[in-house]
């Protein structure tokens, strides 16, 4: 038995199919095709590129050393009493510093003075005797022979007093040798012979040394090849160099901070050291504290020049492909666009660009690399961290 249908489908059956085909379709396609939603730009933190002179300057290692040193010796024999200087105090010049047995020296001066009165009195006895020769020589109660003997005998005693006067002279020298002072101002060293010993036996014997540490010398050294490519770099103009003698000295720690003193370049070798392919350099700081001490190593940041025309770009914002460095920068329309630049050196945290960018691009620091060129994106004022800044490390001169 057939179930009938539900409902009939007669109601339809003067309703063509094709025309009900079509209301469906009209239907379907009332409310249009869906679009995506357009995802807003890109937030990016930026910097304003613009130009300006930078210090031209060089980080490179150098060790201390004092600007005179002085060896304190014995210069006469004899037993050492006592030292008086407190070892590694400052001492002035002409300070005492060690005491010899004076008792031998104090004899042998006595006794040069008592040759020099014997001498005194031959010379006082032959010149009496030459004044009479001289009065009656004339009259000729005195062979010639005679006369002769009596003015020699008179220049020889006289010669003799002279040489006498040179002993104890000596004598009075030698005495001043036992206190043994020092010959600059500075700070001392350990002692090296102690109390009772004999001394000067021979030799000059060491008892100390004395370092004049303030001001103190650093001694450093630059690749020749980087001092061809900076006067290259001053020969075309693009770095100003400073002054001869004027050229700015800065210690650093190892930590990149500074001591808190700066100097000047005061030598430069004329010659390269065929060891090591550089030239001596050496540069005078101040050290009125004597925190700093020869011998030891320091980092050294030597200014010797300016770039006219150059760009500090924050050292997150630079990146590195195959064919070098570059940044990204916002356009008036909005768009990132890619630029190659040059770079110099890290100062800081910064990069110095000497090429590539101009005056007022926005230069993307924050958010690098969630844009790519042609996409668009939002500039916004960077703001530092200063948790990001690195210490500075040195390259070398750009090639004119």
């Amino acid at each position: 038995m057939r179930m009938p249908f539900p409902f009939s489908l007669r109601r339809f059956s003067h309703v063509p199919m094709f025309g009900l085909a079509a209301t469906l379709l009209v239907a379907g396609c009332s409310k249009g095709p869906q679009q995506p939603p357009q995802m807003p730009p890109t937030e990016v933190g930026v910097v304003t590129a613009k130009a300006q002179a930078v210090p031209l300057t060089r980080d490179l290692v150098g060790r201390l050393s004092a600007t005179r040193t002085a060896d304190v010796r014995a210069r006469i024999a004899g037993v050492l009493l006592k030292r008086v200087y407190t070892e590694g105090s400052d001492v002035k010049e002409g300070q005492l510093l060690f005491q010899i047995d004076p008792a031998p020296l104090h004899a042998a001066l006595d006794a040069q003075q008592a040759n020099l009165a014997a001498a005194q009195a031959t010379w006082t006895n032959n010149n009496a005797a030459a004044e009479r020769a001289r009065k009656v020589a004339d009259k000729g109660l005195l062979s010639k022979t005679d006369v002769d003997n009596a003015f020699a005998a008179e220049r020889t005693s006289a010669a003799a007093v002279k040489q006498q006067q040179a002993n104890v002279e000596m004598a009075k020298i030698n005495l001043g040798y036992a206190s043994v002072t020092s010959p600059i101002a500075g700070r001392t060293g350990q002692q090296q012979v102690t109390e009772g010993a004999l001394v000067g036996q021979g030799e000059a014997t060491l008892l100390t040394t004395v370092e004049q540490i303030d001001p103190i010398y650093v001694n450093f050294s630059q690749a020749v090849g980087e001092l061809d490519l900076l006067k290259r770099a001053v020969a075309s103009g693009a770095v100003t160099p400073v002054e001869p003698g004027k050229a700015k000295i800065e210690l650093m720690r190892p930590d990149g901070s500074s001591y808190g003193v700066s100097g000047t370049l005061d030598f430069s070798d004329a010659a390269v050291d065929a060891a090591t392919g550089a030239v001596n350099l050496r540069g005078i700081v101040p050290n009125p504290d004597r925190n700093l001490l020869p011998g030891m190593f320091v980092n050294v940041r030597a200014t010797v020049g300016e770039l006219k025309h150059a760009y500090l770009v924050p050292q997150v914002g630079v990146q590195r492909d195959a064919q070098g460095a570059f940044v990204f920068v916002v356009g008036a329309d909005g768009k990132v666009a890619q630029k190659r630049i040059d770079t110099y050196t890290l100062q800081g945290a910064d990069w110095i660009v000497n090429g590539g960018v101009a005056d007022g691009d926005q230069i993307v620091v924050s958010g690098v690399q969630k844009v790519h060129p042609g996409a668009p994106a939002k500039a916004t004022p960077w703001q530092p961290d200063a948790g990001n800044a690195k210490p500075q490390v040195s390259a070398a001169p750009p090639k004119p």
